[in-house]
């Protein structure tokens, strides 16, 4: 039977150890103690001094959480479910070095408005740190882009070859969605910018509590400005939590496409063996597991955002205890991206590309088909009737099983009129790929344009984000 019981004066029983064993968090919200004891330093200084406690007091409870900082760092730290979460271990921790002064801490705080406060710091580090993964992938595809501007392959719709394009453009595509990914995560971390603390229970304190000291020193622009809505709010973590959902879906089709690719059957690309693995019986196979890997843990990302949008659904303000299920979920995405970035990233840099096999699937003549129905446009016919020419003469080289390059002038004419030359003179894969100046085209020329336009991009987001890191530790110091 538990000796412990629940906080505070007004019970008179233990706490039933199933209840103990059912609530407790501590073996997973330890991952806050850091910004707990953050947001602990700012309450005693505060505290301090708004007189509510004596300067002594302030400084003693200051010193006593350096203390707690230094067990928790070098993993002396006596962790006790008894306790329940991470804020209680902390503040009986205290206790057990200062005695009843430690007491003093929690004046005008409540758990809740800690817990908002906690979440609150740990997703202003995660939201930046997150981002940094993002734009270091996107590099990645910007310096194989870089290499493979001359390496043509197909583009594909429906998994059907479809139109030539260089693989730079295609590589550079998957950094265009990774792009709005890390924009996302900048935009949360911006909204992110009023503090919890001193929300109380739910009502605020009728101490006078400095809110706007709390919230200059722990790097917010102000207090939260409606206490209600401080303690029940998850936004921020569900925000965080759809944002790695979309990112984790494009991580995921990348990864189908090194899958795809890698195959015998496409042949594009070999993945280096220390981003690969072997078969427990045959001795031939060389799997893809890495990109697989992160293609199956999509579906655990999005799994926790639909976990707590469902935690959060049914809530009445404010807070409620069901607000503890949406930590598991966090804290899962948070280290399921970081490694998800990190290894994609590594594939990328180090897979071989089999240029020639690219090129020979590229090489498909009926690639070029559209560029036949445009040549007829140039002549003024109407694209219909175009698009039926040569839906009629890929009809006759299918059936005839003859290649599209072989048919003569006259052969061509014999579809259409207007066709002024043989296929053979007509199709050419450099000029298909030149033609495409438009803007987002797949030319030389649009292609080395967008290349540095990503690159300007990455350096000065990369650049803001050292700017944000190191004003947040200076902040913490």
């Amino acid at each position: 039977m538990s000796t412990n019981k629940p906080w505070g004066g007004r019970f008179s029983e233990a706490t039933d150890p199933t209840v103990e064993r059912f609530s407790t968090s501590i073996h997973f919200d330890r991952v806050l103690a850091r910004h707990d004891l953050r947001g602990s330093r700012a309450q005693a200084r505060m505290l301090g001094k708004s007189g509510l406690i004596s300067n002594e007091d302030s400084e003693a409870l200051l010193r006593g959480l350096g203390i707690v900082a230094k067990e928790i760092e070098e993993d002396q730290f006596p962790f006790d479910p008894a306790l329940e979460d991470i804020h209680m271990n902390i503040e009986m921790r205290l206790r057990h070095h200062l005695g009843p002064v430690a007491g003093k801490l929690h004046t005008g705080r409540s758990r809740n408005d800690q817990v908002a406060l906690d979440l609150a710091l740990f997703l202003r580090e995660v939201t930046l740190a997150t981002q940094r993964g993002i734009l270091a992938l996107r590099g990645v595809l910007v310096e194989r882009a870089r290499e493979h501007i001359g390496t043509v392959l197909p583009g594909y719709t429906h998994l059907q070859r479809a139109q030539p394009v260089r693989l730079a453009h295609h590589w550079l595509a998957h950094a265009e969605a990774l792009g709005r990914d890390a924009s996302r995560f900048r935009d949360a971390h911006a909204r992110i910018e009023r503090c919890p603390l001193g929300a109380g229970a739910l009502a605020g304190s009728t101490l006078p509590i400095g809110r706007e000291e709390t919230a200059a020193e722990l790097g917010f622009v102000g207090p939260t400005r409606n206490s209600l809505d401080t303690v029940a709010s998850r936004d921020a973590a569900l925000e965080y939590l759809s944002n790695t959902a979309i990112t984790m879906v494009h991580l995921s089709r990348l990864a189908e496409e090194l899958v795809l690719w890698s195959t015998t059957e496409f042949g594009f690309i070999e993945l280096a063996d220390a981003y690969s693995t072997g078969s427990s019986l045959m001795p031939q196979k060389k799997n893809p597991d890495v990109p697989e890997i992160v293609r199956g843990k999509s579906g655990r990302v999005i799994g926790n955002l639909v976990t707590l949008l469902t935690v959060l659904k049914g809530l009445p303000l404010t807070y409620n205890r069901d607000l503890q299920e949406d930590k598991e979920p966090l804290f899962d995405s948070v280290t399921t991206i970081r490694d998800c970035l990190e290894v994609m990233a590594g594939a990328l840099a180090t897979l071989d590309v089999r240029v020639g096999k690219m090129a020979e699937a590229a090489s498909d003549p009926m690639l070029l088909a559209t560029d036949l129905a445009e040549f007829l446009v140039r002549q003024g016919i109407p694209f219909r009737d175009a698009h039926e020419a040569v839906g009629q003469i890929v009809g006759h080289c299918s059936r005839e099983q003859v290649d599209l390059r072989s048919l003569t002038k006259a052969e061509m004419q014999s579809f259409h009129e207007a066709f002024s030359a043989s296929a053979d003179d007509l199709l050419d894969l450099e000029v298909s790929l030149e033609s495409r100046d438009l803007a987002g085209g797949t030319s030389k020329d649009r292609v080395l344009t967008a290349l540095a336009e990503v690159e300007t991009e990455i350096a000065t987001e990369l650049g803001a984000l050292d700017a944000l890191e190191a004003a947040d530790r200076e902040e913490d110091l």
